[in-house]
């Protein structure tokens, strides 16, 4: 079969790979929106990979000729980015800034998991919950329990419990409070009290990971 059209994911406006080939224009565009439609849903995207700035398109583009060559996009850091298609079978016809889930990583359970899981798993639980931040770790309290959660670096830590924050007054939902800062006394005392709690002071103080955090208690 022939293929007329494919969806590209793009990092930085350089391709990573094809996600679905199309051999009518009506098929793909109503693949092409629906992961735009999914794009807008996502609450915390991908920000950072090894340690490094990143954003991501989703481009379409169709074989031979007759489309434009190039497209120009803003990066991150406002400059306009000419992007070109590096096959010469293929001309771009659109591209459009694409949020890719991030994940975060249960300590407990040793995974990453989606924000979805994270709400389905922990926040969804009836009663009131704690969300908070210490460096990049995201702490869970409820019910006198603790759940730690690592993430990439400060900033994603902060950037979620901020958007998390959003999306719950966005929902009307009341039944977890979100903490954005701490005081130097407070941080103090949640060194302190999580540590008695059994989650070392020395996964804690760690402000960034490139590796999947090692479960608390491989650490003691």
């Amino acid at each position: 079969m022939e293929f007329n059209y494919i969806v590209v994911l793009f990092k930085n406006r350089t391709k990573q790979k094809v996600l679905k080939k199309f051999k009518t224009l009506e098929r793909v565009n109503q693949y092409f929106k629906k992961l735009e439609i999914k794009s807008h849903k996502v609450v915390f995207e991908k920000q950072y990979e090894n340690g490094l700035k990143c954003d991501f398109q989703l481009g379409l583009l169709k074989f031979g000729k007759g489309g434009v060559s190039s497209l120009y996009m803003q990066d991150y850091l406002g400059r306009n980015v000419k992007i070109q298609f590096e096959d010469p079978d293929y001309v771009l016809l659109k591209m459009v800034e694409y949020r890719v889930e991030e994940l975060i990583f249960d300590v407990d359970k040793k995974k990453r998991i989606s924000v979805d899981q994270f709400v389905k798993q922990y926040l969804d639980k009836s009663g009131m919950k704690m969300v908070s931040k210490i460096n990049n770790k995201v702490i869970l309290q409820y019910e006198e329990k603790f759940k730690i959660f690592s993430l990439k670096t400060d900033d994603d830590a902060q950037r979620f419990v901020d958007n998390m924050s959003e999306d719950f007054v966005t929902k009307g939902r009341m039944d977890c409070i979100f903490v954005q800062d701490w005081t130097t006394e407070q941080r103090k005392y949640l060194y302190d009290f999580l540590d008695k709690n059994g989650i070392p002071k020395k996964i804690l103080y760690r402000h960034s990971t490139t590796f999947p955090l090692k479960h608390h208690q491989e650490e003691k």
